[in-house]
């Protein structure tokens, strides 16, 4: 589906996760082109002309959801730059759930094969690609990821604005203070 307001859909990674890729992000990103933190893209272009719908399917595909645990299993050699795979079952449910919500409106690229990772590197030299990819490679050990929710960003020519920010609620629940006593924690995790 052709859109003039395209909207782009991000798995949130936690702060405290993403901010290893955010450095490599900083540190090997062409910084002419670097407008955006370390992210894990979802869906490349929905239309913001359904933003309502769009927001109401994230927000029920959420409520049904705790937050998702996923791995930086490998590092990926993009060809002109690295990304870090991620793994994760719950991940990919998600995923097709929201796939088969958002269909009529997928365009060509959101059609292929979704293959979930974090960009540190992009449209650098095969050589630059290659050191760090082989740097990169030497040190890695896969590391755990926490997924908090899901964000939508409409797209501007280049930077990205928040339009939503939707959060697994399951997780929300457990730990929200009710009315007159203390929280509720889940010690069974």
């Amino acid at each position: 589906m052709k859109t003039r307001k395209p909207l782009i859909l991000t798995a949130r990674i936690a702060e405290i996760d993403l901010e290893i890729f955010d450095r490599l992000r900083n540190a090997h990103f062409p910084s002419e082109r670097n407008f955006l933190r370390a992210h894990l893209t979802m869906f490349n272009r929905l239309p913001g002309e359904h933003l309502e719908r769009i927001v109401g399917e994230l927000q029920a595909a959420a409520t049904k959801r705790d937050q998702i645990r996923a791995q930086a299993a490998s590092v990926r050699h993009l060809g002109a730059g690295v990304a870090f795979t991620i793994r994760s079952l719950e991940l990919e449910d998600l995923y097709a759930e929201l796939k088969r919500a958002f269909m009529p409106w997928l365009g060509g690229q959101d059609m292929q094969r979704w293959q979930p990772h974090i960009t540190v590197q992009n449209r650098v030299s095969r050589s630059a690609a290659d050191t760090l990819h082989r740097q990169l490679t030497h040190d890695f050990k896969p590391r755990s990821l926490t997924l908090e929710g899901l964000d939508l960003w409409r797209y501007l020519g280049g930077p990205w604005q928040l339009e939503r920010a939707v959060c697994f609620e399951i997780s929300a629940l457990r730990t929200a203070p009710l009315a007159g006593s203390a929280a509720i924690v889940d010690d069974h995790r």
